[in-house]
């Protein structure tokens, strides 16, 4: 759960007459467990057999549905900590980057600028989903396929386009084109994740729905319970 979930659910259990308890002020273990098994998801998805791209040899892999699925699953906070925890250990040097890499001089490759980008673009994707199931009741799996493509291509791929140009010393347009050999594959990973996520939600409630309906209740608190 991050600050701002933290900060909201205190707010829905301590004002008005609300009976809700007042939210936790930090992460419990299930939070840290989850982080956890997400980094290890991550992780996983690049050791399976990548797929190497156009004359740098960017690969596709995995890794971009695992970065859109813990996004999906746990909130911006979480996620971020989950694919910033997997991206640290990759860069302190255990081999969990694609093709078994790891190690600083990863930031010097291709990759790097798609590498750095994933932990900004779970915390991107995270915080389009708390949005998405606190305003949303209908259509719910298009608004989150709509969430992972925008996180996908504002954040992922336009970090990994300037990597591609800095480390691969392409102009824009060379690396434009690039990239967009991994769109296809990311519009399927993309409903791959949000059809997981959607499961996940509908088995473990608890995971992000409850929270984003704290949140609910937080704002009509403020709001002195006015709606549209």
């Amino acid at each position: 759960m991050s600050q701002t979930d933290n900060a909201v659910t205190g707010q829905a259990g301590s004002g008005g007459k609300s009976d809700r308890k007042p939210g936790r002020t930090r992460w419990n273990a299930t939070d840290l467990g989850l982080i956890a098994v997400f980094a290890a998801l991550v992780a996983g998805s690049a050791l399976i057999a990548a797929i190497p791209v156009g004359g740098l040899g960017v690969p596709i892999t995995l890794q971009t549905l695992a970065v859109m699925l813990t996004g999906l699953a746990l909130g911006p906070g979480r996620a971020f900590a989950a694919v910033g925890l997997y991206t640290l250990l990759g860069l302190a040097g255990l081999p969990i980057f694609s093709g078994g890499r790891s190690g600083l001089g990863i930031l010097a490759s291709p990759s790097a600028g798609y590498i750095i980008a994933f932990p900004l673009g779970a915390l991107a994707v995270g915080w389009l989903t708390t949005i998405v199931l606190r305003r949303t009741m209908k259509y719910r799996g298009l608004f989150l396929f709509a969430a992972a493509m925008a996180s996908s291509v504002v954040v992922i791929h336009s970090l990994g386009v300037l990597g591609m140009m800095v480390n691969g010393k392409l102009d824009l347009s060379k690396a434009f084109l690039l990239d967009l050999a991994y769109y296809p594959g990311d519009i399927i990973k993309n409903v791959l994740a949000v059809t997981i996520a959607l499961a996940l939600h509908k088995a473990f409630p608890d995971l992000l729905i409850r929270r984003a309906g704290r949140n609910s209740v937080a704002v009509t608190a403020r709001t002195g319970g006015a709606t549209n």
